[in-house]
């Protein structure tokens, strides 16, 4: 008896190692999805320290998956052909509704003085003569994507149940852009009169990174409408994943900030005349959200009665 139970204690250690990799033994990659706000060799390059260090973080290979729409990665998380994503608001929705709550949210960004928001914002050439959305009646807006929360969702509800018109008759024309930075462009280049984008405060934001960047010149964009503060989006991950996974990849995503300062400053786009960057990330659940999941649902009615 003695020898078995030495034997048994020396194949059980023998197994530890592969027993305590757990979740990591049916998870050896992990995808992690981000939305097409900006082109793809920025967001890549942005997200690439992110990725470095999960990898060394977590002990598994991380990918990112990428999308020429917001849709691509709803569906793709919706398909469980990627494990986690970080959404904006109204895509976080979109993939709450696609997968009938199937999702998990726990982390958004929140800023050196505690905000946890943003602002949808409209904007225009400076030289346009169009100060406000009253002078761009008859003008072409357009709305970034579908399934943007600062893009579309919250200036279409906004200008609707604020401003007291329907785009579609304000507008000569409502098109989609694709992407914000694609909406800015568009109106540097007289595609598009006005935009829907998104800034943090008026020092960083879609246009203010595209100067920085050299993508059009300064002073060229002004902003001539701002909604109340939208509640950022969050990392989401699918709820069929095991708990302990989510637990570890999210613990691990909250602490990248201080792990890896530089990496994380090129993640969130930090400059130095930033008054209010990013600082890291903070909990959230689906409670935050559920305004947003409500306003797609209006949106939607409101489509169905045009």
């Amino acid at each position: 008896m003695k020898l078995f139970t030495t034997a048994a204690i020396v194949a059980l250690a023998a197994a530890g190692p592969l027993l305590a990799e757990g979740w990591r033994d049916d998870y050896q990659v992990i995808k992690f999805g981000i939305l097409s706000g900006e082109n793809e060799q920025d967001r890549l390059m942005r997200n690439e320290p992110l990725r470095v260090y999960l990898e060394e973080t977590l002990g598994v290979d991380v990918e990112i998956f990428t999308a020429g729409n917001y849709d691509g990665v709803v569906q793709a998380i919706a398909a469980d052909q990627i494990e986690v994503a970080r959404f904006g608001s109204s895509s976080y929705a979109a993939v709450y509704t696609a997968t009938d709550g199937g999702v998990v949210p726990t982390l958004t960004s929140i800023a050196e003085n505690g905000n946890t928001g943003y602002h949808s914002i409209v904007v225009t050439r400076c030289d346009s003569g169009i100060e406000s959305l009253e002078d761009a009646a008859g003008k072409v807006h357009a709305f970034a994507d579908p399934d943007s929360t600062s893009g579309y969702a919250v200036p279409y509800f906004n200008m609707v149940e604020r401003e007291g018109f329907v785009p579609e008759e304000h507008f000569a024309a409502v098109p989609f852009s694709g992407s914000h930075e694609a909406g800015v462009q568009g109106v540097v280049n007289g595609t598009f009169d006005t935009a829907s984008t998104y800034q943090d405060n008026d020092t960083d934001g879609v246009y203010q990174r595209m100067e920085i960047k050299g993508m059009i010149e300064e002073g060229v964009i002004c902003k001539i409408w701002e909604s109340p503060e939208i509640t950022s989006g969050p990392w989401t991950f699918r709820k069929n994943l095991p708990a302990e996974m989510i637990e570890e990849v999210t613990a691990a995503i909250e602490a990248f900030p201080t792990d890896d300062v530089e990496g994380f400053r090129l993640y969130s786009s930090w400059t130095e005349d930033n008054p209010n960057p990013d600082a890291g990330f903070t909990r959230v659940d689906h409670d935050r959200y559920q305004w947003i999941v409500d306003m797609r649902e209006w949106l939607r009615e409101q489509r169905r009665g045009s």
